[in-house]
């Protein structure tokens, strides 16, 4: 049985993480190499960074960035954040990227999913989906969530499965940064759907709303940000209590 991952995301602007991180002892909490391979020995599984600035003038800092996390890091990571060519997606991986992750650019050109899969192969192509469940329908987001859409979830995600995609990461915004647990009901209707791996993210606040996305959500990885870099929840002692509620994962 595949294991299940915990991943913990970073937000980087103009090369730097923002949104407070607190690891004891940490030279520098705005370091996203000193982060990485301090989640990278603490045991997270993989990680992903999402440039929330992502724009043409600080592109050169991002890939600087990625050139030092792929020398100090041996886990898998992820780059995100204003992705929308084969050329940036290539450059990226050639400074040592695993995968990226798309999200506005891939519902505005769908067909930059076919592109990358064709090119990079579907392994390294993770596509983002930013959701709102609005009167029982959930519908996709753009923009960080800030530009509703008519397209539903569930159409999307079996559209980017076909294009290539090899893995969806689903945010909840109804449950994003509440703290209150993970949109189970629906990662469990998108794995039953689709056949790549789904990632969930938004809500997680305990170690239990972990227990719950792996078993009552079937999700194949679990993403978070503020519970990991607060140190709320150590990674190695969630993935403890994982593993005694028989959930196979990496210790």
């Amino acid at each position: 049985m595949l294991t299940k991952r915990i991943v913990p995301c970073l937000d980087i602007k103009n090369g730097r993480t923002v949104k407070g991180v607190n690891f004891v002892n940490l030279i520098d909490a705005g370091d996203p190499v000193v982060l990485a391979k301090q989640y990278a020995d603490l045991g997270a599984d993989e990680l992903v960074f999402l440039d929330i600035a992502a724009t043409l003038e600080n592109r050169g800092t991002t890939l600087d960035m990625v050139l030092k996390v792929a020398e100090q890091v041996n886990i898998p990571f992820t780059v995100g954040g204003g992705i929308s060519s084969v050329e940036h997606v290539d450059a990226l991986l050639k400074c040592g990227a695993d995968k990226v992750s798309i999200n506005s650019s891939a519902v505005k050109r769908p067909d930059l999913i076919n592109e990358l899969a064709e090119k990079f192969g579907s392994q390294c192509v993770v596509v983002a989906i930013d959701a709102k469940q609005i009167d029982g329908e959930w519908f996709v987001h753009l923009a960080g969530g800030t530009i509703p859409t008519e397209i539903k979830l569930f159409d999307w995600a079996k559209e980017v499965e076909k294009r290539g995609a090899g893995e969806i990461l689903f945010t909840s915004m109804n449950h994003d940064g509440t703290k209150a647990g993970f949109a189970n009901e629906a990662l469990a209707k998108l794995s039953e759907l689709v056949n790549i791996p789904i990632i969930a993210s938004g809500g997680a606040g305990n170690v239990q709303h972990f227990i719950d996305t792996f078993t009552l959500g079937k999700s194949d990885a679990a993403l978070a940000a503020s519970v990991f870099h607060f140190g709320e929840i150590p990674i190695l002692e969630l993935k403890q209590k994982l593993k005694e509620n028989n959930i196979p994962v990496r210790i």
